[in-house]
């Protein structure tokens, strides 16, 4: 793994979007990638995109480029090639040597429902609560996980303001590589925001748990952490977070300057009235110097639904 220096807290922007493709991207994930693109644009920024395709069999054929095109129609360009985790595996495995020379490491045999009877409830779900932490198992066939300190993860998020996750309470020891040989998203995603020398992470308040993880994984790493900040959910009538998961439907590419004017709308960007039918380019071309994150703060205040 190339040890690049990342830019210091005062150095150049660089943002990033990170989807997987197990499908195409919905209004929800639109929303968040047209946020990091603005923060990144307004403030002379470069804007990079990753594609998370670790879990294979979860990554349809085609996928990947149907969300590159969907992008394109909706007038976010990145900058440089796309970086798909599945050509990195080899930094992934060199950070996981590295982790394991240094013992803080541990192989798990937890089943499901061990887990679903053992952790205990943080801030953002479930928490391992250690149960093969000294039980020295053999890392052959079964799950490895980083061993998490003590103490407290803060971030300065300027749009929902301070976020803290206690170690032990909220965090817990993540799996850094999966029994099936797969290695962690937490893992991965940090080694990948150093390596492409991520500066500022713009992503969705449903994340805030994985930032906070990521933040300490890469500051015990010895590298300097991005800054992270979370822009409000999206979510549809009955309450529930539009996702793959949750089937939202996929954004249509002819529909781009509506699906882009309803998205600067939920940010609370005021777009004027006559951008409304305005083509993607003009009405990013506004949006990029009248971009305020204090209005995405006062947002974040406030529900947004697919019926507002």
């Amino acid at each position: 793994m190339t040890d690049t220096a990342r830019p210091s807290a005062s150095g150049p922007y660089r943002g990033r979007f990170a989807p997987t493709p197990s499908g195409p991207l919905h209004l929800g994930s639109l929303l968040a990638a047209l946020a990091s693109y603005l923060d990144a644009r307004h403030h002379g920024g470069q804007w990079l995109l990753r594609i998370d395709d670790l879990d294979r069999p979860r990554c349809p054929p085609g996928a990947d480029q149907r969300i590159l095109r969907q992008l394109e129609a909706h007038g976010l360009d990145w900058d440089d090639t796309p970086h798909y985790q599945s050509r990195h595996l080899d930094d992934y495995h060199h950070c996981l040597v590295a982790l394991q020379n240094t013992g803080q490491i541990y192989a798990c045999d937890c089943t499901r429902a061990t887990l679903a009877c053992e952790s205990h409830s943080g801030t953002d779900g479930p928490v391992y609560s250690g149960r093969c932490r000294e039980r020295r198992l053999a890392a052959d066939g079964r799950a490895l996980r980083r061993r998490i300190g003590f103490g407290s993860v803060v971030l300065d998020d300027d749009i929902q303001g301070p976020q803290q996750r206690d170690l032990q309470a909220d965090i817990g020891d993540i799996v850094v590589r999966r029994r099936d040989g797969i290695i962690g998203y937490q893992l991965a995603s940090s080694v990948d925001d150093h390596l492409m020398r991520i500066s500022d992470v713009v992503r969705g308040a449903d994340l805030t748990g994985s930032s906070a993880t990521q933040h300490e994984l890469i500051s015990g790493l010895g590298w300097t952490p991005p800054r992270y900040r979370h822009v409000p959910l999206l979510t549809d009538a009955d309450g529930l977070k539009l996702s793959k998961q949750n089937h939202a439907p996929a954004i249509e590419d002819d529909q781009a300057a509506a699906n882009l004017w309803r998205c600067l709308t939920w940010l609370a960007q005021q777009p004027p009235t006559e951008l409304r039918a305005a083509a993607p380019r003009e009405q990013l071309a506004w949006a990029i110097p009248n971009w305020r994150r204090a209005r995405v703060a006062a947002a974040a205040q406030q529900s947004m639904t697919l019926t507002a």
